[in-house]
């Protein structure tokens, strides 16, 4: 017997509603929420199409005649990355759908294959987290015939290439998410990263951030979890005591994370190490935190484990989307060497259900941008007012301050159309400056060092 899907009943007239015209075909991402005995489809979304230049905007899901070869899978695995970043802890992509006319069903489980494979691959490069025993590694994929309608559900495991398809039982269901219970935790970051003379153009600056964030997520999952203040049990049920006949209501629950000090009996000596550094990055500032949790009897370190992943998965999502806008926007950014604000996170409602999805909003963009990316990005209308901005408030709001003269002038001299671009060795001051960086790493070593004797514990919370 496969595994069992539990799929919210909006998500059926979703598909139903979708259109394909001809022969072409349409792709498109299933969202939910995986668990040990079943897992639950809460939302279907098409990928968006893509404009082709000179050729309007056909379906970046059409193949070329009756083949899916040519069927764009970067775009989609594009979309797919989007999208996670814009899922709540809990919630992530955990399967792909292919709309099909009847000539392509012969096709359709070995692109399907293909999709799930590529789909799983991209959205996890990045992560920060590390899996364990229990996460479900199966995905599941859909196949409809847009002439009969009719389903054909297969799951691979992602992490075995050589995994054959395997048939789900797909169920319909009404309020599926309901009484998802919802848990909220607010994060204090003072992140400090020291950027290596080597490392001098932002691409380089990538690593030095992706090795400080490793660390600290390390630290986060290894933190202790508090859920309304209590430290709870792992096997103990969230929702114990609950009457199983009781109207299903949505039940929200405050985390707090607290990093764990050093063993006080540990006999492993802790060294500071010494490198020759051209400056430091700086990420400060605090952010909202929200996860969901299937009501199939959730258990207290399922809770920790979601919202610490929305913790990890916010700050790095953030990181990536700065260092994307720097590289693109070059020595027109104009900020480098100051101050400057990430993207703040904002929340908007899921039509017809008690759950929200969320995006990130440049310092220069307004409400109705956010919308617009909503309706590209999940296919759905939403109104402006009801998109929530008010969690990360701009004073609190997270920063990054990069301190580097070297970068800032190697990321100008990048961006400029000069043929000769100008180098450190020109000012001798600068030159002089460079060679004495080895002090700014002593000092930076000696202050981790502190940081992390005599700051051992730090209370992450409201």
């Amino acid at each position: 017997m496969g595994r069992g899907y539990i799929v919210e009943d909006v998500v059926e007239k979703y598909l139903s509603n979708l259109s394909v015209p001809g022969a072409s075909c349409v792709t498109g991402l299933l969202i939910g929420q995986s668990s040990s005995q079943r897992d639950f489809v809460v939302l279907a979304v098409r990928t968006p199409q893509k404009d082709t230049e000179g050729q309007g905007s056909p379906s970046v899901s059409r193949g070329a005649g009756n083949s899916l070869e040519h069927l764009d899978v970067e775009w989609v695995t594009e979309h797919a990355r989007q999208v996670s970043r814009m899922l709540p802890g809990g919630m992530s992509v955990i399967g792909v759908f292919l709309v099909t006319p009847p000539e392509l069903s012969k096709e359709a489980q070995n692109t399907l294959r293909r999709l799930i494979f590529a789909v799983d691959k991209h959205i996890s490069k990045g992560r920060l987290w590390s899996l364990t025993e229990e996460d479900v590694t199966e995905k599941v994929t859909l196949h409809i015939c847009s002439k009969t309608r009719k389903v054909v559900c297969r799951t691979y495991d992602v992490r075995d290439p050589k995994s054959s398809a395997k048939p789900a039982d797909w169920k319909y269901q009404s309020g599926v998410c309901t009484s998802w219970p919802l848990l909220t935790c607010s994060v204090g970051l003072n992140l400090v990263f020291p950027v290596l003379e080597m490392h001098v153009l932002p691409q380089d600056m990538e690593k030095c951030m992706k090795e400080g964030l490793q660390k600290w997520a390390k630290q986060i999952e290894d933190g202790l979890c508090l859920i309304n203040g209590d430290a709870m049990p792992g096997e103990v049920e969230l929702l114990g005591g609950q009457k199983k006949n009781a109207k299903a209501v949505q039940q929200t629950f405050r985390a707090q994370i607290l990093i764990p000090m050093a063993e006080p009996q540990s006999e492993r000596r802790l060294t500071a190490s010494v490198k020759v550094c051209s400056g430091s990055l700086t990420l400060k500032g605090m952010v909202h935190c929200r996860a969901y949790l299937h009501s199939n009897k959730p258990r207290a370190k399922h809770a920790t484990e979601v919202i610490k992943r929305d913790v990890i998965n916010t700050v790095s999502s953030r990181v990536e989307m700065f260092l994307e806008d720097l590289l693109m926007e070059g020595e027109d950014k104009g900020s480098v060497g100051v101050q400057q604000m990430l993207p703040r996170r904002v929340f908007a409602p899921v039509p017809g259900m008690s759950l929200c999805v969320c995006d990130y909003m440049f310092p220069d963009e307004c409400v109705s941008d956010v919308s617009d990316r909503l309706k590209e990005m999940l296919d759905w209308e939403t109104p402006e007012d009801s998109i929530d901005t008010s969690q990360e408030a701009v004073p609190e709001a997270p920063t990054i301050d990069l301190k580097n003269t070297v970068v800032q002038k190697n990321l100008k001299a990048k961006s400029t159309l000069d043929a000769r671009p100008k180098t450190l060795s020109e000012d001798p001051t600068e030159a002089h400056k460079s060679h004495k960086t080895y002090y700014a790493g002593v000092a930076m070593a000696a202050a981790i060092a502190l940081l992390a004797t005599g700051t051992s514990l730090i209370y992450l919370s409201d």
